[in-house]
């Protein structure tokens, strides 16, 4: 079973900036891809950022491209969403999702494991 933790969110004003981490517990193979989901109440789930693990490859939303931004450490299984220009309609419960076997595209049941979650809150 993987352990997935997300850490780093919090309350920050418009403009602002803040930088989630998330750690994947570590396994006999690596991630072959880790993303970032976030979920507004009253809202479906929606994909953020994707980085593929070979290759580092990445894909954003047009919602956060420009202002976010993924990044991963490979020897922690760790990725990291640093946000910036944060506007209050990016408040959301941001999750962190591990696929294990590398398909294409933010299908939810493409991501085998995910953590708690962590709330990013912007005022305006």
């Amino acid at each position: 079973q993987v352990q997935v933790v997300e850490s780093g969110g919090g309350s920050v004003q418009a403009g602002g900036s803040l930088r989630l981490s998330c750690a994947a517990s570590k396994y006999t193979y690596s991630p072959k891809r880790m993303a970032w989901f976030r979920q507004a109440p009253g809202k479906e789930r929606e994909g953020v950022a994707v980085l593929s693990w070979i290759g580092g490859l990445t894909r954003y939303a047009d919602s956060v491209k420009g202002r976010f931004a993924i990044s991963r450490d490979n020897a922690e299984n760790t990725v990291y969403l640093q946000m910036s220009s944060l506007k209050p309609e990016d408040t959301a419960m941001y999750y962190c999702a591990v696929d294990t076997v590398g398909r294409d595209g933010w299908t939810r049941s493409f991501f085998d494991y995910w953590g708690q979650g962590t709330q990013v809150t912007v005022s305006s």
